[in-house]
C-alpha cells in the first residue's frame, strides 16, 4: 500500500508535500494521515473538499506547520449547493480560495473551546458566528457541526453539514 500513496502524492503534483506518506518500517500497516491536507485526502467523505483546496493551490498551506482548524464540508454538503454552484467556483479562483479560507481559523479550536466563543474570525477575514442550541454547535445560524476533533499534527477538523459562504 505504501506505493500506492506515494503514486498519489505524485498524481497531485507534490501538493501534499509527502505529508501522510511515511516509512513503514514497522512490519505492519499503512502510514498514518498526519497533516489537514492528509485527513482530508484519506477521507472518502472529502472528495469535494480535496478536489477544491487543490484546484485553489491550498493542500501545501494545510499541509504547512498550522496550526489550523478546519470546519470541513462533505461532499454532502457541497451537493447540497445549486446545481452548478460547485463548477463555477471551481472555475473562478479567487472566489473558491476566499470561500475555502472561510473555512479555516488559524490556532488549534478544539471542541472544547468551540463551545465556548460566539465567533471566530477566519483566514478570509470574515467571522463565523458560533451558537449551541440543543446542544448542537451551530455555524451562521445554519450550518451544523456533525463530527468534531479530528485531530492533525497541524490542526484540528470539525465536520460541517454545509457549506459555509463568506459575508459579502
Amino acid at each position: 500500500m505504501k506505493t500506492t500513496m506515494i503514486l498519489t502524492c505524485v498524481a497531485l503534483g507534490g501538493a501534499m508535500g509527502f505529508a501522510g506518506c511515511g516509512d513503514d518500517d514497522d512490519g505492519g500497516g499503512e502510514a498514518t494521515p498526519t497533516t489537514i491536507t492528509s485527513v482530508v485526502v484519506a477521507n472518502p467523505d472529502f472528495d469535494t473538499l480535496e478536489a477544491a483546496v487543490i484546484a485553489a493551490g491550498l493542500a501545501d498551506t494545510l499541509a504547512g506547520p498550522g496550526p489550523f482548524t478546519v470546519f470541513a464540508p462533505t461532499d454532502e454538503a457541497f451537493a447540497a449547493l445549486p446545481e452548478g454552484t460547485i463548477e463555477a467556483v471551481l472555475a473562478d479562483t479567487d472566489l473558491l480560495t476566499a470561500i475555502l479560507t472561510y473555512h479555516v481559523v488559524s490556532g488549534a479550536v478544539d471542541a472544547a473551546t468551540v463551545v465556548t466563543l460566539d465567533s471566530a474570525t477566519t483566514l478570509q477575514g470574515g467571522a463565523i458566528a458560533i451558537e449551541v442550541v440543543d446542544g448542537k454547535v451551530i455555524l451562521n445560524g445554519a450550518v451544523e457541526v456533525l463530527t468534531t476533533d479530528i485531530i492533525a499534527e497541524n490542526g484540528i477538523i470539525h465536520v460541517i453539514d454545509a457549506v459555509l459562504l463568506p459575508p459579502e
